[in-house]
């Protein structure tokens, strides 16, 4: 599992940061996660593939967070893109778009499909044979939404020798890495987990945009492996926390050791303030494993 920070600042872009954008790189999927003014310059910065984005997931209609998609359909169009492309995001992101494409008569030459969401409660909006990706209801001041990224169990591990000692034939070998009790060639039911183990352990990521402290969401992140948890401000700026429905880091921590969480990484960062460092100081007095998100900056679970 990868994650390229595109942008972690909040409000406005400057030269040296920009706004909320991430690309998840999670069991052969690219997801393009929010989509900040920019956003496009900075996947070319980073070499990150167009067309291997096939999937745009917007928490909410705040410019920082959606005004580069526009411009990152048109490009994909001048780019002469075949790849569909679906769009997730709050009620509204269809009519914004397509007027913007209407007026400027520029309709894309691939096929755009837009999955509006309205629900307040957590609920699966993508699924395949990999992954599968669920909302995280937010508290902001418009209609907001995390991600939660699960991998599925992928294959067991065969233990040949073990197998072959059970007189199994190769022939459902593939069987047992799928979880299946096979029969041997005696006729006799061997259970999996006799020639079988877990495989790789399945990761998960859970991206937490504008929101203010919200401990409902603690259920739905449960032991995710990293959090990226919005941290606007500082302690010294709670009260701004509270006013503008943001976090401060120290909140951010306390949701993160809830839900018992492997690393939280803190990004939205107020540019009223001159290091970002001091956010990580105040997180650790809560929670340990604590990263910081910077523009450019790479993970890697």
């Amino acid at each position: 599992m990868k994650l390229t920070i595109l942008g972690c600042y909040s409000a406005t872009p400057r030269t040296l940061n920009n706004t909320t954008s991430q690309v998840l790189e999670i069991n052969n999927h690219m997801f393009l996660i929010d989509c900040g003014e920019g956003t496009q310059v900075q996947l070319r910065k980073h070499k990150i593939k167009f067309n291997r984005i096939k999937h745009i997931f917007i928490s909410h209609l705040h410019g920082d967070h959606f005004f580069g998609l526009v411009g990152l359909i048109s490009t994909f169009r001048l780019l002469t893109r075949e790849t569909d492309l679906h769009i997730y995001g709050p009620k509204g992101i269809k009519e914004i778009v397509t007027l913007q494409m209407k007026f400027a008569d520029s309709w894309t030459n691939y096929n755009l499909y837009f999955h509006e969401l309205t629900s307040k409660k957590s609920e699966l909006i993508f699924e395949d044979e990999k992954v599968e990706i669920y909302t995280i209801p937010l508290n902001h001041r418009i209609y907001t939404n995390g991600f939660l990224f699960k991998e599925k169990e992928g294959l067991r591990k065969l233990n040949v020798n073990a197998a072959e000692d059970a007189n199994i034939n190769m022939a459902y070998y593939r069987k047992l890495t799928q979880g299946f009790d096979v029969e041997n060639e005696d006729g006799i039911t061997i259970k999996n987990e006799t020639v079988t183990k877990s495989g790789l352990k399945p990761k998960s990521y859970a991206f937490c945009s504008d929101t203010m402290y919200k401990e409902d969401i603690i259920p739905i992140i449960k032991n995710t492996d990293v959090l990226y948890h919005e941290s606007t401000f500082l302690e010294q700026h709670a009260h701004l926390a509270l006013k503008t429905k943001h976090s401060t880091a120290k909140e951010a921590a306390r949701i993160a050791k809830q839900a018992n969480v492997d690393t939280l990484i803190l990004g939205h960062y107020s540019t009223r303030y001159g290091s970002i460092e001091a956010f990580k100081d105040e997180a650790k007095v809560v929670f340990d494993k604590v990263e910081l998100a910077e523009d450019g900056k790479t993970f890697e679970f």
